[in-house]
């Protein structure tokens, strides 16, 4: 919300010298939030005076185009020239070059004067052109900054002035003013309005407010106005679609004369452009008072006014010329014709006001928050109307808005005024709320004294009544959030000064700290940063097909998977099974923009259905849930693990002297699942598998030592990389971690280091291509004994010398004892046991 200081001003006590940043100040006391400070003044300074033009020489030129030689007068004649600037004569008579055409001698325009700058950082100094020196210019409105027309300067006289000469412009024109904008959360609808933010900063600094519905006097209805109908007789959400409907009529206006300089400045201050003067006038009361005006050309409404809800197949055309096709949930202005408007949102083109018009209807109502809110979001769009309909707006001042746009018209449109009137509905009671008495020092940590209590909802403008054991609160009418003591606590914190909320650190518990699951998770997700790869965090959200692709292993397997009731697009509509898809995503996201080499990981839930989703049976508000209730709810709630997935493309570091990157392969996957398990002391068993996400030869299946599938790793299928334009062998990873954590010992305890000294052997052994290199160490680690330190495979070899089917591994045993130096024929039976197992399981023989 932008507010013009002269605005506030007439409606709280603004001291003279304070500045937007001042007026932010005083604002963020109450609860708002600074945004910016709008101030004209910043783009444009210099001498900006009102000038007559005296002569106007019309001059042909080789280009083809003509220009205006003018003589114009910048100071009253006969007085003396007090400006003392290079370049301006004594006389006070300027000569000025001008291109355009839409003035004549005796106008009064706006002139920039040398030493002048304009929006753009556009100087004004004496120059020769076209064969004068021109000592100044004749302004636009365009280059003013307050419009966008440049087809001619600024005439005065079109907007109803006729200042002295000399006179400053920019005081005349309203851009000495400046403007404080805040930000206003949803539920405080009522400061989008100067009356509204006027309010809080009396608030903020306990100073006298005037409210400017106070000062309008709402004329006596003589009978019954427009007729109008409110026929929703089935609420869609709650409440009736409009509970008041007030109609004033205004007939012989001049639909064309001028927008006056105040009210233009003050509008475009707030960031509403000028059109023409009635839609100037209704949107001038909307940001005065807070309530949404719509005027009609009561020549082109036809019969009585009906508020109803759309019907199947219903169509308007809208002010922005657009046709729309209606919902049945849409609520409607209509008349015998059919829809002219779409009630809050936007009117329609049939019943437009435009510069013919003569006669106007005046409509001031009150509509059900979502109900607008839906229409608004259906029909994409957002209007200034929609945006304080849907937040709540003031139910009682309806008929005081109707009369501040009738004083206007007929003050500045040249109006009459009808003295009938309709006001037609049954807005809802307000409810009171029963504020006990020591609810707010208890709730807020400070003792509240009764009167700090009353005077701070008094001031708010609720009726407050001291009943046993409390207050009875019934909020103003422009404050329909104020529904609970809670929020009665709010504003009495608020008003009082947060500022002296005491901050009171909770102290903790003696023995407590991370969890054993947060401790692992920490260690886990720093383990993998310190490794080098980079943390992302994606959004939960993902189509079908990922979930299809990366939620099972084999094509077309049974999934489930969570859809969304309300997605924010109909693309992502399922909550994933898998972490990969959002790290696909933002891997291709960086690809697009040039970053090629990348190592990334993400750590987050997965939803995982079961049978059972939701629950029929959900629990009143403020009531404790029994047992078999919450087992319910849980019961519904989707199977939730913490997976940890990884993707590397590219190469593994920059390239440079003396260095050349290595590619990302599938032993990087398997490193970084390993790394995981390694953190907190578990084992992975690496075999050879299958997944359809990924390359058929190049898959690795991740177990725990008694089998159970925790993930897998390898490089990505190739045709799935080329369907979403990725480079080709990228790598990739995921695990379960809540398995892994499950595993993991409750204390990790180091191995002693021995000082004896370490016997290494090699074995060759050839055995059947179908059999896992895995399997094979792991029979030669289980046949060792306890000797064995470690095993490992250093070398596959399949050709000359192997017998077809074949293949030959060759595994580096290292042997230590803890309590003596081991003898070479103690390693050489170890290492002779291990083969022994591995001829025995597998059929190996030694090459």
């Amino acid at each position: 919300m932008r507010i013009p200081l002269t605005w506030l001003r007439d409606y709280a006590q603004v001291p003279a010298g304070a500045t937007a940043e001042d007026v932010m100040t005083d604002l963020v006391k109450v609860g708002f939030e600074e945004e910016d400070v709008h101030r004209p003044l910043d783009e444009i300074s210099g001498p900006v005076v009102v000038g007559q033009v005296l002569s106007l020489e019309k001059e042909p030129q080789s280009n083809g185009k003509t220009i205006n030689w003018c003589t114009v007068r910048v100071v009253p004649e006969g007085a003396e020239q007090t400006l003392t600037i290079d370049g301006i004569d004594p006389s006070g008579v300027q000569g000025i070059v001008c291109g355009a055409h839409n003035f004549v001698v005796g106008d009064k325009v706006v002139v920039t004067l040398p030493g002048a700058v304009l929006p753009g950082d556009f100087r004004i100094t004496p120059r020769k052109t076209y064969g004068h020196v021109s000592a100044g210019m004749i302004a636009s409105v365009r280059e003013l900054g307050i419009g966008d027309d440049h087809d001619g300067i600024l005439v005065l006289s079109t907007l109803g002035l006729d200042p002295e000469l000399g006179t400053d412009a920019l005081e005349l024109l309203g851009l000495r003013d400046e403007a404080a904008e805040i930000n206003v959360t949803p539920d405080r609808g009522y400061a989008f309005s100067i009356r509204g933010v006027a309010r809080e900063y009396a608030h903020a600094t306990d100073s006298v407010f005037t409210d400017p519905a106070s000062l309008v006097s709402v004329s006596a209805a003589t009978g019954a106005g427009h007729a109008v109908v409110l026929s929703d007789e089935a609420p869609i959400y709650g409440n009736a679609g409009c509970d008041r409907f007030v109609v004033r009529t205004v007939t012989g206006i001049n639909a064309a004369a001028p927008t006056p300089p105040w009210m233009s400045s003050r509008l475009r201050l707030a960031g509403i452009r000028s059109i023409s003067l009635p839609v100037d006038i209704s949107n001038y009361v909307m940001l005065e008072l807070g309530q949404p005006l719509h005027f009609y050309d009561a020549d082109k409404v036809s019969g009585e006014i009906v508020v109803r809800r759309a019907v199947a197949g219903e169509t308007l055309k809208t002010l922005d010329g657009k046709v729309r096709k209606l919902d049945v949930e849409d609520l409607l202005i209509t008349d015998a014709s059919g829809a002219i408007g779409i009630a809050g949102v936007m009117g329609g083109a049939s019943t437009e006001v435009t510069s013919e018009t003569v006669n106007v209807l005046i409509e001031a109502a009150h509509f059900e928050e979502v109900s607008i809110a839906r229409s608004r979001r259906r029909h994409k769009l957002p209007s200034e109307a929609s945006k304080r309909f849907e937040r709540g707006v003031d139910v009682a001042i309806a008929d005081v808005a109707a009369q501040r746009a009738v004083d206007l018209l007929v003050e500045l449109a040249g109006g009459t005024e009808e003295s009938t009137v309709t006001d037609v509905g049954t807005p809802v009671a307000p409810v009171a709320v029963f504020l006990p008495m020591d609810y707010a020092s208890a709730r807020i940590g400070i003792d509240f004294a009764p009167e700090q209590i009353i005077d701070s909802l008094t001031n708010l403008g609720a009726t407050v009544e001291t009943v046993d054991g409390g207050y009875s609160v019934t909020a103003p009418s422009w404050r329909h959030d104020l529904l609970t003591k809670d929020d009665l606590t709010e504003e009495v914190a608020r008003l009082v000064g947060y500022e002296l909320i005491p901050s009171t650190l909770p102290t903790a518990p003696p023995g407590r700290g991370y969890s054993r699951t947060q401790q692992q998770r920490r260690r886990v997700v720093q383990a993998l940063a310190d490794s080098g790869l980079t943390e992302i965090l994606a959004y939960p959200f993902v189509s079908k097909a990922s979930n299809d692709t990366f939620g099972v292993a084999e094509a077309g397997a049974p999934r489930a998977a969570v859809k969304l009731a309300n997605p924010l697009s109909e693309e992502f509509g399922f909550l994933r099974t898998s972490v990969l898809p959002g790290l696909i995503e933002t891997a291709k996201r960086n690809h697009s923009r040039g970053f090629n080499d990348l190592a990334l990981f993400e750590s987050g839930l997965v939803f995982l259905p079961s049978e059972t989703m939701g629950t029929a049976s959900i629990p009143p508000l403020g009531v404790k849930p029994a047992d078999d209730v919450l087992d319910g709810l849980y019961g519904g709630i989707p199977y939730q693990p913490l997976s940890i997935a990884a993707i590397f493309t590219g190469k593994d570091s920059p390239a440079a002297p003396s260095h050349a990157p290595r590619a990302w392969d599938w032993a990087d996957g398997l490193d970084a699942a390993r790394l995981i398990a390694d953190v907190v002391g578990v084992e992975l068993v690496v075999s050879q598998g299958s997944h359809q996400a990924f390359h058929p030869g190049r898959a690795a299946v991740l177990s725990l030592r008694n089998g159970d599938v925790i993930g897998y790793a390898g490089e990505l299928h190739p045709k799935l990389l080329a369907e979403l334009n990725m480079p080709a062998r990228s790598v990739a990873m995921e695990v379960n971690v809540d398995m892994i954590f499950a595993a993991a010992a409750d204390v990790i305890v180091a191995k002693a280091i021995s000082t004896f000294p370490v016997a290494t052997q090699d074995v060759a052994l050839v055995v059947p291509v179908e059999v896992p290199a895995a399997a094979v160490l792991e029979a030669l680690r289980e046949g060792a004994g306890e000797l064995l330190e470690d095993v490992a495979l250093f070398d596959e070899y399949q050709g000359t010398g192997i017998p077809e089917g074949s293949k030959s591994l060759a595994f580096g045993l290292r042997f230590r004892a803890t309590d003596r130096t081991l003898t070479s024929d103690e390693a050489s039976a170890a290492r002779a046991s291990a083969v022994e197992l591995a001829a025995e399981r597998f059929g190996a023989t030694q090459r």
